[in-house]
């Protein structure tokens, strides 16, 4: 995350405007990817890369 749009409501939404899910991300969300990538749910994923933009300009 950007720290220059932690308090920066204009910037969010410039940025929120260039991301498909509308909104900027916020630490949890890459917390949760974290979270099921060392899970036993995801053991037979391998060699991949996770676009984690929350479709960032798509």
């Amino acid at each position: 995350m950007n720290a220059w749009l932690i308090d920066n409501p204009d910037g969010q939404r410039e940025a929120s405007s260039n991301v498909a899910l509308g909104r900027v991300g916020h630490p949890t969300d890459i917390a949760d990817i974290v979270a099921y990538l060392v899970s036993d749910d995801a053991r037979w994923i391998t060699g991949q890369i996770l676009d984690a933009s929350g479709g960032t300009a798509l």
